[in-house]
């Protein structure tokens, strides 16, 4: 291998060290309801049936109540793990192209008590 290839390996190497990947974000968690998706610190994660495919509609008062699971800059796709830009620049993770958040009302890991608020919240299953 020559310097320029070593080099090109190398670098390609700290790109991926420094990604930021759906397992560092999204776990599998157990609930009441059984398997559900979690955030990193173990918060019951949601899709909203207002949503279109890769596609946010919470935002405002929303976003508030149920803000969305950010992804940084260095977030990278992977299988059914997903990152869309929302419309105000900002980076979200998705699954299987659904949206995920969070409940303002979910006070600990466990919690569930946002699934079916309105009837358009649900629990993301994996």
């Amino acid at each position: 291998m020559n310097l320029k290839s070593t080099l090109t390996v190398a670098l390609a190497a700290a790109a991926l060290g420094s990604a930021a990947f759906a397992a560092d974000a999204i776990q599998t968690g157990d609930s009441a309801k059984g398997a559900i998706l979690t955030d990193a610190a173990g918060m019951s994660l949601y899709t909203f049936d207002n949503d279109a495919a890769s596609v946010s509609n919470c935002y405002d008062a929303c976003a508030v109540n149920w803000p969305p699971l950010m992804a940084d800059d260095m977030a990278a796709a992977q299988g059914d793990y997903g990152v869309i830009q929302r419309s105000d620049g900002t980076r979200q993770w998705t699954y299987k192209d659904q949206p995920l958040y969070t409940w303002v009302k979910d006070a600990k890991p466990g919690d569930i008590t946002g699934d079916g608020v309105k009837g358009v919240w649900h629990l993301a299953r994996p």
